[in-house]
């Protein structure tokens, strides 16, 4: 496809690049040949496109770097078309005739995601199979009831860093660190999480000047991993990889599992960050929640659909001439996967703004037989992610105006910046225990937040310990303890043993607050 080939649409008669420039200050500045749009210069993608689609329809003609030409599929029901027509479309980017032309230089700034690897995401046919069976063998062997008590753990891990200082960046210091804490337990390499690795996951996903290097350390890390795993076999997905019928090489195997890392930690930093952007931010939003009207699931569910973690996915190319959208496409023409654009497409979703509750058909994880493997461990992830922080910091708000919230925009993905709040410094809790506020810190009688809770209650005060030495809480007091838990009264009088009251049976709990501590792993 040349930019030549745009101008033949409907739309576009041949020769419009032969008409006077535009004015100055018309918004036609900045556009290439053929007066197409290039996605990379846009300050605005989402008012993007929105003009392509009223001006081109469901599929348009746009430009990436170095003026290479695409299609960007904007309908819904086109892009599922896209995805799941293997026959028509493929994910192999060697036959992309701007490739074979020499159109896509080797220092690309996209070469990284377009050019062929030897993994599943860019292949077809039986190659395909036995790397994607591998992977989905996997993902299926994962306990997602330990996976959310380890979560819920994390989650403990990462509060405690910040819980006593009373504010926090929860972009930085949380969305960013909570998927990667997991996923390295998940690939089964826990002891390789730590600031580090975070620095060097979000210095490849940039694309900065350093990320060939990020990757090399990244690899590394992989690369011992594997080779662990050939000498002692543990049941974790690095594991289950290696010991696969299909006998994957270790190449193929770390290959394989950076594209896990990567791709889960990615999707999950900017879900778990949108998500409780939109908690702060929209009080709508938060009531819902708080009231009981819409479940953390549900929550999640609806970011998905609203902010998904990748904007456009690259990419996909024509196997044969073909039509798609009203459009004339070639064989060797490539076209980008784009679920943001797709999610509100106004056939399906006429007003962009309605309550998508219990609907999945968005395109957030793609679909098709390149489908996200990976996307109920990306769910788990967030789910319990939100659920934990806002009952470890019930309390929690945002601390500045929301129209300063920045984000960071690419083709790819749009990225929140930062997410300051502020809330009632809290002491750390041990990472065994369940997700509360209820650790001894000084707090209202009821919060606004009561997720899985009544809403309304105040917790019960604890009893006063009635001799010297008595631990409070389950600790031991030390010297200054004494009668009552003031310090410096001096020792107690000898005191007349007192029987215990009968203890009161707990009451049963209901069949939804089983199921509910069921579900958050506790």
């Amino acid at each position: 496809m040349t930019p030549d080939s745009h101008s033949q649409t409907p739309d576009r008669p041949a020769g419009d690049d032969a008409r006077p420039g535009p004015p100055p200050g018309c918004p036609a500045h900045g556009l290439g040949p053929g007066g197409l749009a290039r996605l990379h210069e846009s300050d605005d993608l989402k008012k993007l496109y929105e003009r392509l689609r009223e001006e081109y329809g469901p599929v348009a003609p746009v430009l990436i770097h170095d003026d290479v030409p695409l299609w960007v599929v904007l309908g819904h029901a086109e892009s599922q078309q896209l995805v799941r027509s293997p026959a028509q479309f493929t994910k192999d980017s060697r036959i992309w005739s701007a490739l074979r032309d020499g159109l896509v230089k080797p220092d690309h700034p996209l070469m990284p995601h377009i050019a062929w690897q030897p993994m599943c995401a860019h292949t077809e046919g039986e190659q395909h199979r036995r790397w994607r069976g591998a992977i989905d063998t996997a993902v299926s062997a994962t306990d997602f009831r330990s996976l959310r008590r380890y979560v819920n753990r994390s989650v403990q891990r990462v509060v405690n860093r910040f819980c006593e200082a009373g504010e926090a960046d929860l972009v930085s210091q949380y969305a960013e660190h909570l998927p990667m804490a997991v996923m390295c337990h998940v690939l089964g390499m826990p002891d390789e999480y730590d600031d580090r690795m975070v620095q060097a996951a979000r210095d490849m996903i940039r694309g900065t000047e350093t990320a060939i290097a990020s990757n090399a350390y990244v690899m590394e890390a992989l690369n011992r991993l594997t080779a662990r795993r050939r000498k002692e076999h543990q049941d974790d997905f690095t594991g289950h990889l290696v010991s696969h019928p299909a006998g994957l090489s270790d190449e193929e195997v770390s290959q394989h599992l950076r594209v896990v890392l990567i791709a889960a930690y990615e999707a999950t930093a900017n879900l778990l960050a949108n998500v409780l952007r939109q908690v702060l931010i929209d009080p709508r939003f938060r009531s819902q929640l708080n009231g009981g009207q819409m479940t953390v699931p549900q929550a999640v569910e609806q970011l998905l659909w609203d902010e998904p973690p990748f904007s456009t996915i690259f990419a996909y190319y024509a196997k044969q001439d073909t039509e798609l959208g009203g459009q004339r496409v070639r064989k060797g023409d490539g076209l980008l996967f784009a679920p943001a654009p797709a999610n509100v497409d106004p056939r399906v979703r006429p007003d962009p703004t309605a309550d998508m509750q219990g609907n999945r058909s968005h395109l957030a994880f793609g679909g098709g037989t390149h489908e996200c493997p990976g996307q109920d461990i990306g769910r788990v992830i967030a789910e319990v992610g939100v659920d934990a922080l806002l009952m470890r910091l019930p309390d929690v708000e945002l601390s500045c105006d929301e129209e300063e919230l920045t984000f960071t925009e690419s083709i790819a993905s749009r990225h929140l910046v930062s997410l300051p709040v502020h809330f009632t410094p809290r002491p750390q809790q041990e990472i065994t225990q369940v997700p509360s506020h209820e650790n001894g810190a000084a707090a209202p009688a009821a919060y606004p937040w009561q997720i899985g809770g009544v809403p309304g209650q105040a917790a019960a005060p604890a009893p006063v310990a009635a001799s010297a030495g008595a631990s409070v809480g389950g600790r031991d007091s030390g010297a200054d303890a004494s009668v009552g838990g003031f310090p410096g009264a001096g020792p107690a009088p000898a005191a007349v043993p007192v029987p215990p009251p009968p203890a009161r049976p707990e009451p049963p709990k209901g069949a939804w607050q089983r199921f509910l501590r069921w579900w958050r792993g506790y």
